[in-house]
C-alpha cells in the first residue's frame, strides 16, 4: 500500500441499496467508481473543513505564521467525516438525516503532499461566525460518530509506547509480532519509534529472522514522519497510561488517525482498552469497525510584541482592545500547537507571582494576580485543571475551563466559558517579571512582557476510539474509579421503634 493511500469507510448499519453506490462493501461517493486514481485521492483525515473566506479580526492574529504560504490543490475524499460537514455547511442546516450521512457527498479538502501550514489554516484567523460553525460542525460529527461503527482498510498500524520502560517495549514487541504473523488476515505494515530499532529488548534483528517478509513489513518512524506525513498511518495504537496518549496529540499537530489506548499505567481516563485481550479487540476492530468519539483540542500560538518605536508607553490592553493602524502591526506569531489537555502560563522559575491579563474576543476580561492560569479542554479537567481547584468537566461538553493557579485573592473563581471564544493570555508591559507557557506540559516558552497566547478550539479534533456500548458511561466510570469521586461509607438506614 502506497504511503499516500488512506483507507477507506463503510459505515455498519443497513443502508438502502439505492441511496448510494456499493462496491466490495465499502461505501463511495455517487459518480465514483473503485480504482487505483480514486483510491490515492482518498482521505481518511478527522479535520474540519470550512470555508476560506476570512473577514477582520485583528490584524495581529491575521498574520500567517513565518515561512512561506503553499497553496493547496483540492481533491475529492470519500471520508464521510468531511461529507457530513459539507452537507450541513450547504444545506445551511443544523440536522442531517441518517440518510443524508449516508449519501456519501464528496468533498474538498487539501491535498495530503501539501505543508499545511497556510493563511486559513489557523483556527485563531476564523470570524465569529465561522469559528462557531466549525465548532459546531465538531460536536454534532462527535453525536453522530458515536451511533454508528466506523469499518477501515488498514494497512499501515502505528504503535507508540514509552520507549525508556523495559517492561512496555516488551509489549510492543509482542503487538507487533501479532501484527506481522502472516496468520493474519491482511498483511500489515507495522512502524514503530526509531529509538527501537537498535534496542535488545524490543529485538528487530530477531524479530525479522523469524520470516524474512517482516523486514519489508517492519518500519520506524521519526517525529518528522508524524507531522510532514500523518497520512502514512492509518491507525494508533498506545500502549501505556494517559501520558502516552497525550504524547500521540502532540506527535500528530494536525491530522490524526483514530487512536486505541490499551490501559498499562497509572489512572486511564483516556485508555480504554485491556491489553490481556488485544488480540480480540483488534481482531474485531479491523473486520467489525470501531466507534470513534471526537475530543475537543486546542490551537495555542504564541505571539510575540513587536519592536516598535522606541520611548514609546505601550498598553497590552489598549494594543488588544483597540484598532491598530494599517502599517502598524504590534504583534507577530511564534508557534503554534495542537493540544489535547491545557495550556498553562506561570510564573516558572521567578520567585514572585506572575501578572496576567485575560481577553476573551474583543473584551478584556479581568488581570490575574497569580502564579499561573490554567486553561484547559473538558479533557484535560481532570488534570492541573482539578489540581488548581477547577471542575470536573464531561469530555462532550463544548466549553474552555479557565482556572487561576494560586491566586492572590479571595474572590477568583474558575469560569467555565464556550468554545466558540478566542481567549488571549498574555503578559502586560509593566509587569514585573516574565511569564511561562507550556502546552500539554511540553514546549515551555518564555513569554516576556507585552507577548500573549492566542487559546481557540482546534480544526483538528482529537480521534479517540471506545469500547462498544460503553460512550454514556465511561466518563462516570473513570473518575469514580480513579478518584474515587463522591466516595464514602453509606449512611445506616433509621431502624424503627417497635415499643
Amino acid at each position: 500500500m502506497p504511503d499516500n493511500e488512506a483507507p477507506k469507510f463503510n459505515i455498519c448499519e443497513p443502508v438502502p441499496p439505492d441511496s448510494i453506490d456499493c462496491q466490495d462493501g465499502v461505501y463511495y461517493p455517487e459518480g465514483h467508481e473503485q480504482s487505483s486514481d480514486c483510491d490515492s485521492d482518498v482521505q481518511h483525515a478527522l479535520e474540519v473543513v470550512f470555508d476560506s473566506d476570512n473577514y477582520h479580526r485583528r490584524k495581529s492574529s491575521l498574520v500567517a505564521t513565518d515561512g512561506p504560504t503553499i497553496p493547496s490543490p483540492l481533491n475529492n475524499t470519500e471520508c464521510f467525516v468531511h461529507s457530513l460537514l459539507e452537507q450541513q455547511r450547504r444545506s445551511g442546516k443544523r440536522h442531517v438525516s441518517v440518510s443524508g450521512l449516508q449519501d456519501g457527498i464528496s468533498e474538498k479538502t487539501e491535498d495530503k503532499k501539501t505543508d499545511d501550514h497556510g493563511l486559513n489554516t489557523h483556527s485563531r484567523l476564523l470570524t465569529k461566525k465561522q469559528l462557531s460553525d466549525m465548532a459546531w460542525g465538531v460536536r454534532e460529527l462527535s453525536k453522530r460518530l458515536g451511533s454508528f461503527r466506523l469499518k477501515l482498510r488498514v494497512q499501515n498500524v502505528f504503535l507508540l509506547t514509552k520507549a525508556h520502560d523495559e517492561t512496555l517495549i516488551g509489549y510492543t514487541r509482542e503487538v507487533a509480532e501479532w501484527l506481522l504473523s502472516k496468520e493474519r488476515d491482511t498483511q500489515y505494515t507495522v512502524y514503530v519509534e526509531n529509538t527501537l530499532q537498535e534496542n535488545h529488548k524490543f529485538g528487530a534483528k530477531g524479530l525479522v529472522s523469524m520470516d524474512p517478509s517482516y523486514e519489508e513489513r517492519l518500519k520506524y518512524w521519526t517525529n518528522e514522519d508524524c507531522i510532514h506525513h500523518p497520512h502514512t498511518f492509518d491507525f494508533v495504537v498506545t500502549l501505556g497510561g494517559d501520558g502516552t496518549v497525550l504524547y500521540a496529540s502532540w506527535l500528530f499537530q494536525r491530522i490524526i488517525p483514530p487512536v486505541m489506548s490499551f490501559a498499562m499505567g497509572s489512572l486511564g481516563f483516556l485508555t480504554k482498552f485491556d491489553y490481556s485481550q488485544f488480540p480480540a479487540i483488534l481482531t474485531r476492530s479491523f473486520t467489525e469497525g470501531i466507534t470513534v468519539n471526537l475530543r475537543l483540542r486546542f490551537e495555542g500560538t504564541v505571539m510575540r510584541a513587536r519592536n516598535l518605536h522606541k520611548g514609546d508607553v505601550r498598553d497590552l490592553v489598549e494594543e488588544l482592545i483597540g484598532e491598530e493602524a494599517e502599517d502598524n502591526r504590534t504583534h507577530r506569531p511564534d508557534g503554534s500547537y495542537e493540544i489535547l489537555n491545557d495550556i498553562v502560563v506561570d510564573r516558572g522559575p521567578n520567585p514572585v507571582m506572575s501578572s496576567i491579563e485575560i481577553f476573551g474576543d474583543d473584551e478584556h476580561f479581568t488581570t490575574v494576580q497569580a502564579d499561573g492560569v490554567c486553561v484547559a479542554t473538558p479533557t484535560g479537567s481532570t488534570a492541573y485543571n482539578l489540581a488548581a481547584g477547577g471542575s470536573l468537566c464531561h469530555p462532550e461538553n463544548p466549553v474552555i475551563l479557565v482556572t487561576a493557579i494560586c491566586a492572590h485573592t479571595l474572590s477568583f473563581r474558575p469560569i467555565i466559558l464556550p468554545d466558540t471564544i478566542v481567549l488571549r493570555v498574555g503578559v502586560p508591559y509593566d509587569a514585573r517579571t516574565s511569564s511561562w507557557a507550556s502546552f500539554d506540559g511540553r514546549e515551555r516558552v518564555e513569554l516576556n512582557p507585552g507577548d500573549y497566547v492566542t487559546i481557540s478550539a482546534s480544526r483538528y479534533p482529537f480521534a479517540n476510539v471506545l469500547p462498544q456500548g460503553r460512550r454514556s458511561e465511561d466518563w462516570v466510570n473513570s473518575i469514580s474509579r480513579t478518584l474515587n469521586w463522591n466516595s464514602r461509607q453509606k449512611q445506616k438506614a433509621f431502624k424503627e421503634w417497635s415499643g
